[in-house]
């Protein structure tokens, strides 16, 4: 709660600094970069296919008086991460602040459907090997310009395990992610800093249709007694990207309502 009288307006400020945040079209992605935007950051807004819904988040951000640019790129092909770094490097002239945010959608989407094998391809490519290359793509970069921050998107049961195939398919995925952020860490300090957060039940296109036992569940889990919204991430996100988080590195953040897992 902001104390009277406090100018809540400076925290975390990203003025004249350029973000890409991956799967930035809808969901957390979504929240991150409107927040980044809100936050005095020009955005590039990565999408896969939803254009449509890319463009929408881009003419928000133009209404906040910040630039912003939409860019597509299927993170399915290798040699596209590099040509995607390339294009994101060339909107702004610079890039200060990256995210990876971009992963499969097994609940909700057609890849609902596939067997457990192509859904663990899936992950491995987009999730886990995808974040791996353009973090370590972005990071030599910010390296050379002798600052810089990455922030990955990791899972709160990652390390504890959740039963069914789900649990079991991105528990694998982004375990590897949140191991990945610490080491990385180590790898490019003390020029950038890498940290990850690990939200927990965050109201997302799953959760808005989860039926009443998964909604009874996120309740008893959850000590805060609701559901997390993607706002919710994308405010910590904006704080560990900004200097006022500048002594955290190599971090995982759980942002997951108090769940003791």
């Amino acid at each position: 709660m902001a104390q009277k009288g406090v100018n809540v307006s400076i925290f975390a400020r990203l003025d004249g600094l350029s973000a890409v945040v991956t799967g930035a079209s809808t969901g957390i992605g979504r929240a991150i970069a409107l927040e980044l935007a809100r936050g005095g950051a020009n955005v590039v807004v990565h999408f896969a296919r939803a254009q449509e819904a890319a463009y929408d988040v881009v003419q928000h951000i133009h209404a906040m008086g910040r630039q912003a640019r939409a860019l597509p790129q299927d993170f399915y092909d290798e040699t596209g991460l590099t040509q995607f770094v390339e294009r994101a490097w060339n909107e702004f002239g610079q890039i200060d602040l990256w995210v990876n945010n971009a992963g499969v959608d097994l609940l909700t989407g057609p890849a609902a459907q596939w067997d457990y094998s192509r859904k663990l391809a899936a992950l491995w490519q987009v999730d886990v090997r995808a974040t791996i290359l353009l973090s370590k793509l972005a990071g030599a970069r910010l390296q050379t310009q002798g600052q810089g921050a990455i922030l990955n998107i990791g899972w709160d049961q990652a390390d504890c395990g959740m039963e069914g195939d789900s649990g079991e398919l991105f528990a694998a995925a982004k375990a590897a992610i949140m191991g990945f952020t610490r080491s990385l860490a180590v790898s490019l300090a003390p020029q950038v800093r890498v940290n990850c957060i690990a939200p927990g039940w965050i109201r997302t296109a799953w959760g808005q249709q989860a039926g009443p036992v998964w909604q009874e569940r996120v309740l008893d889990e959850t000590p805060l007694r609701r559901w997390g919204e993607p706002e919710d991430i994308a405010r910590l996100a904006r704080f560990l990207l900004s200097d006022d988080a500048a002594y955290l590195t190599g971090q995982v953040i759980y942002a997951n309502g108090g769940a003791v897992r």
